[in-house]
């Protein structure tokens, strides 16, 4: 197999709150790859005295971990194993039923000879890619669905829309959202690559409108994930100024993409 995995800053100054991994198993047989997308809090409090990186670090690890060392865990049950184990690692000083606890958008796929099995939780995207060249991407599009009048930005989010029902979920502190996640599989033979993007990389597609999905892996395929990272770079200095294009309150978001070609 061939895997090629970009993640990158939106801006210098600030961390990167993004995670991703892919992983293989001891035994040779399948393999993991993970991509999580810290949600930026709005300025003001938390309840939490950890960062967002600080917990898409911890959470990505453990999701890792245990989806590769349980292969007959369905992944529903492994986010939410993670999410416990990240949630007692937070210890007695935070206040994890605080609505901008840190939290993350989630996309698995885990793969063995027979079955590829996958997992969306949020606004990150999952694209897998047939033999004969179909692409069809995986979408938790709860979050697109809300009407706009309720909406502030795409990272300021008012509270009462998050992990609420008539909202949208991501991964915080509550391990049952992990039953609420987009959750699938197909037969191994129908799955030829998989690309895991968090939404500073699904830009191209849904602020831009460069092309459509497909256009979209075909671009990392022929090009690069590091191409498309730079390429939703320019497009994002070329509306700096204008912010013509509706729900974005920064220039840059971290963007992340994990190409896997089984």
């Amino acid at each position: 197999m061939r895997t090629e995995l970009v993640s990158e800053p939106g801006e210098a100054h600030r961390p990167n709150e993004d995670f991703a991994s892919v992983a293989l198993p001891a035994s040779g047989r399948g393999g993991v790859l993970v991509a999580l997308d810290g949600v930026t809090p709005p300025d003001g409090p938390t309840g939490c005295l950890h960062s967002v990186p600080w917990f898409t670090a911890r959470l990505g690890g453990a999701l890792t971990e245990l989806a590769v060392s349980l292969m007959d865990v369905p992944l529903a049950e492994t986010l939410s194993r993670a999410i416990a184990r990240t949630a007692q690692a937070h210890g007695e000083g935070c206040d994890l039923s605080h609505p901008r606890t840190p939290q993350a958008t989630v996309v698995v796929a885990r793969w063995s000879s027979s079955t590829v099995e996958y997992l969306v939780l949020s606004d990150s995207a999952l694209l897998l890619e047939s033999p004969d060249g179909t692409v069809t991407p995986v979408l938790d599009d709860r979050l697109s669905r809300i009407p706009r009048a309720l909406l502030t930005t795409d990272t300021l989010i008012d509270a009462d829309l998050r992990n609420k029902e008539g909202g949208f979920f991501t991964a915080a502190a509550d391990p049952a959202v992990a039953g609420l996640a987009v959750t699938g599989s197909v037969d191994r033979s129908r799955v030829r690559t998989l690309v895991a993007l968090t939404d500073g990389a699904t830009r191209w597609v849904e602020k831009f409108r460069e092309g459509d999905w497909t256009e979209l892996f075909t671009f990392v395929r022929k090009e690069g994930a590091q191409a498309l990272v730079d390429r939703v770079r320019e497009l994002e200095r070329g509306d700096a100024q204008a912010r013509a294009h509706l729900r974005r309150s920064k220039t840059h978001d971290d963007a992340t993409v994990v190409y896997a070609e089984l």
